[in-house]
């Protein structure tokens, strides 16, 4: 069985695509920027503020979901500029619960609307 999710407390897809998918017991969610949801622009002037954002917008999609950063079991970290992973990976450390899930990090030649940063993940749904 698949189940689109979508919430307004995220920023709407801008394409033909879900804010993410349920499939069993998984949650699989579309790439998050760091966008203001009352906006749609990019927050910040620094990948911080941006990563920081970005996981806000995926937490919103997985509570949609029944599931939460603390049900996360891969995460794959999009950077327009590598030398922004230790920015990036500070907030993540600091926002992202314990235990951390498995992850990937890449540089992209460049990300949607000259984000910095873009963040997708596949979540456990919370049972009951």
């Amino acid at each position: 069985m698949r189940e689109a999710i979508s919430t307004d407390d995220a920023p709407a897809a801008v394409g033909p695509y879900s804010q993410a998918m349920r499939a069993g017991d998984l949650v699989f969610t579309a790439g998050q920027l760091g966008l203001d949801l009352s906006s749609g622009e990019l927050v910040g002037d620094g990948v911080a503020d941006q990563a920081e954002r970005a996981i806000a917008n995926l937490a919103a999609i997985l509570d949609a979901a029944g599931s939460g950063l603390d049900r996360l079991v891969k995460v794959t970290v999009f950077l327009a500029d590598i030398g922004d992973w230790p920015a990036v990976n500070e907030v993540y450390a600091r926002v992202v619960p314990e235990p951390f899930p498995a992850r990937s990090a890449f540089a992209v030649k460049e990300l949607p609307k000259g984000a910095r940063v873009e963040i997708e993940a596949v979540a456990m749904v919370s049972s009951g």
